[in-house]
């Protein structure tokens, strides 16, 4: 019971001190729409609202999550607040999960936001609900392990914050995201199937529009992989630097 109370409260602890921030609200809700945005004034051509859903929904968890989790954690270690975390009375791994619970559940909330404003325009049916769920989680989960990942391998908010860049901005134009995978150049494909949110955005294709082209069975096999492998690395990372 003291585990679960202790993981309750850093969970509390943090969505009362860090979620609806500026900097979260800016990366998690503002990017991703003035992103949309700018393809529907620069192209010359009408633009479906659901051909640029999953682009949108895996933009507001990628940069919802990370933005949050890389600078939270690293300015959580700066002040030394972390280290009085150690001390809590639960294992390492389920502090870093509640440290991590609450940028999931917001990267989840932030893809809904998406959903919500193009209900306004466009129809949603023939949408496969459960698959769009099973990939919003997984994709949150993913991304916010890589914010964590991002967070344990260096030792300063602004580092934090360059790191994360380096990851997300490619990670724009070789996921999918809006440039379809079969217009990539050849040389690019390895590196896109490397990358968590490849997966996740087809799923979302697949459920949305029906035009993914990865096996969806294959997709959801390789999120949990990366976010098992990515909280793995990232707990090896703590206990080797923070901790020993």
């Amino acid at each position: 019971m003291k585990t679960w109370i202790a993981f309750a409260n850093i969970l509390i602890k943090d969505m009362r001190s860090y979620y609806l921030k500026p900097p979260n609200i800016s990366w998690g809700l503002i990017f991703p729409v003035a992103w949309t945005l700018m393809f529907f004034l620069r192209s010359p051509v009408p633009v479906d609202v659901r051909d640029l859903l999953p682009g949108v929904i895996a933009l507001s968890i990628l940069f919802g999550t990370t933005s949050m989790l890389a600078v939270t954690i690293t300015f959580e270690r700066k002040s030394r607040s972390f280290e009085r975390l150690l001390l809590a009375p639960i294992s390492l791994n389920l502090l870093m999960l509640s440290k991590t619970s609450g940028a999931i559940l917001f990267g989840v909330i932030n893809a809904f936001i998406p959903i919500i404003f193009a209900s306004f325009m466009t129809g949603l049916s023939g949408i496969r609900w459960p698959m769009v769920l099973g990939s919003v989680i997984l994709i949150a989960i993913t991304s916010t392990f890589m914010g964590l990942f991002i967070a344990v391998s260096v030792s300063q908010v602004f580092e934090a914050q360059t790191f994360s860049n380096s990851f997300r901005f490619p990670i724009l134009f070789m996921c999918g995201l809006f440039i379809p995978l079969t217009d990539l150049p050849v040389f690019l494909l390895p590196v896109s199937y490397v990358l968590p949110l490849t997966y996740g955005v087809d799923i979302l294709k697949t459920a949305i529009n029906d035009n993914g082209l990865i096996s969806v069975p294959l997709s959801f096999l390789s999120l949990a992989a990366f976010s098992v492998l990515l909280f793995a690395y990232s707990i090896y990372n703590v206990n080797r630097k923070w901790i020993h």
